[in-house]
């Protein structure tokens, strides 16, 4: 298990800023809202992810050593007029060529603020690649569009994911996840397109003192089984566990629970 290198994360920022900026030049509604997140319509989501990155962006460039209000950053709510699909291309794209290239410039290891206590750049590279990833799919499922993600991504996805649930277990005494010790339970994911190379499985384990994982297969109480970007989709709440492309193996509560109470993104 290894994490994506800092030119890796920055290709694939560009890569998931191009994809998101064809959902919106494709004549998808802009005011659709986004089945993933009934909140927002699909300009709410655009807008949301094109600040978020600015302001990830800004505290990068500047060496941050404490969070920085929204207020603070140019352009962080996206173009004056709604509804203008070419106002917001133009400001995704500059978007991403802000963030990408603060992160090139500073490299992995440069001082920055973060709220998990990983004070660099990297952080930042990893955090934005997955924001885009996830939000990308829920543009193109409110836009009706197909959503691929290259595997070694996904994978690095879901381990991100497992470690702010992690993290969130030792540092936020009332996050849910504590909800989930008691008796050793496990999850199993697996993905079951990819090859021994990219060891796209995981064993998540729920025991008295908490939740460990590691990858590897092992039988489990219960187990996620498809495509990698179908288990990326369903462990992320954006694909419900009763979609054809996904398979649920023993008790399905356990997953249910999971997914409820360990939730990120």
């Amino acid at each position: 298990m290894t994490r994506l290198t800092h030119d890796r994360y920055c290709q694939e920022i560009a890569h998931q800023t191009g994809q998101l900026r064809a959902v919106v030049t494709s004549g998808a509604d802009l005011s659709r809202t986004v089945p993933t997140t009934p909140d927002w319509s699909l300009e709410d989501l655009v807008r949301h992810v094109g600040g978020a990155v600015r302001w990830a962006a800004l505290m990068v460039r500047t060496g941050a050593e404490d969070e920085v209000p929204e207020e603070r950053v140019p352009g962080f709510g996206g173009p004056e007029a709604w509804g203008d699909p070419g106002a917001l291309d133009a400001w995704l794209a500059e978007s991403g060529e802000l963030i990408v290239g603060a992160l090139r410039d500073a490299g992995p290891d440069a001082g920055v603020w973060s709220w998990a206590g990983i004070g660099n750049a990297g952080f930042w590279a990893r955090r934005m690649t997955h924001e885009l990833i996830v939000h990308r799919a829920d543009a193109a499922l409110a836009a009706g569009l197909p959503f691929e993600v290259a595997p070694d991504a996904a994978a690095d996805a879901i381990d991100e994911w497992l470690e702010i649930v992690e993290w969130a277990q030792r540092t936020q005494p009332e996050d849910e996840v504590h909800e989930l010790r008691g008796p050793r339970r496990t999850l199993h994911l697996h993905a079951t397109d990819t090859g021994p190379e990219l060891d796209a499985e995981w064993l998540i384990e729920l025991a008295e003192d908490g939740v460990s994982w590691r990858r590897g297969h092992e039988k489990a109480t219960v187990a996620l089984r498809g495509p990698l970007t179908s288990v990326l989709l369903a462990f992320y709440r954006r694909l419900p566990l009763d979609a054809p492309e996904v398979e649920v193996l023993g008790e399905r509560e356990l997953l249910e629970a999971w997914l409820k109470r360990a939730t990120f993104g």
